[in-house]
């Protein structure tokens, strides 16, 4: 079973930049699509942040277009979501998930929170 390890969380002003990690615990071969997720508070739907396919393909939130990179290091089974110019609504817990569709797979991070406050 594939486990997805997140780190990188924290509290963080704003303006400032933090970078998401995200490690698989098992190489994944077939076709997918990593990507990042949110809950801003108690009630609120997780929402798309960025998703990553193996392919290269990505899609942001528009709320983050321009200040959210997601990237992915295949070699080391690990996805990156880079956070610059962070705003006070950015705060949420940021969950990372992967699929597999070939294998009808979804697997989901314990989530990492990120705080964005003066």
């Amino acid at each position: 079973q594939v486990q997805l390890v997140e780190s990188g969380g924290g509290l963080v002003q704003p303006g400032g930049s933090l970078r998401l990690s995200c490690a698989t615990s098992k190489t994944i071969f077939s076709i997918n699509t990593m990507g990042w997720y949110r809950r801003q508070g108690p009630g609120k739907e997780r929402e798309l942040v960025a998703t990553l396919t193996s392919g290269g393909t990505a899609n942001y939130a528009d709320s983050v277009k321009g200040r959210f990179t997601i990237s992915r290091d295949n070699a080391n089974n690990t996805v990156y979501l880079q956070m610059n110019s962070l705003k006070p609504e950015d705060t949420a817990v940021y969950y990372c998930r992967l699929t597999v569709p070939s294998k009808f797979l979804e697997v989901w991070g314990q989530g990492t929170l990120v705080t964005v406050s003066s």
